[in-house]
Formats: structure tokens, sequence, C-alpha cells
């Protein structure tokens, strides 16, 4: 089994129990934390060549794996507050 890099739990490693605890109140959280997921697995796939994509393509994922965390990591910060 690999270690896939930027996982949730080692992104945000002091908020893991609020992580699933918005998971399991809040749909739109639980749902882009799967996308988050969904995405880094694919980069993920292509860094290490099982399922390589064009540059650009990767490129695209990774803005959108960092949209999603900056997204993530508001609402940590609201639940939070």
């Amino acid at each position: 089994m690999s270690h896939t890099p930027h996982e949730l739990a080692e992104e945000f490693p002091q908020q893991i129990e609020a992580i699933q605890k918005l998971k399991l109140e809040n749909a739109h959280f639980a749902k882009i934390t799967e996308e988050y997921h969904a995405v880094n697995r694919e980069i993920h796939r292509s860094e290490t060549k099982v399922e390589p994509l064009s540059g650009f393509h990767e490129e695209e994922l990774r803005k959108k794996r960092l949209a999603l965390k900056d997204e993530i990591a508001v609402m940590l910060d609201k639940a939070a507050a």
C-alpha cells in the first residue's frame, strides 16, 4: 500500500476530529472533502506514472486541489470560531 501525499489528515493534522465532525454534520463539506480526495488520488496516480496525464491537465488538477483545500480550510476555521 503506497502513501498518497497531501491527504487531509496530513494537511490539517490538528483538525482531524473537526474534519470528521464536519463531514457528518455538513453535506457540502462532505462533498468537497470527497472531491478533494478524488482529485488528490488522480494527481498521485499521475505523479507515480500509474495513469500519466498531460502536464496541462495535471496542473489544472493541482489548481483544483488547492482551491478545494482553501475552501476546506475556511470551513474549518468557521467551525472553530
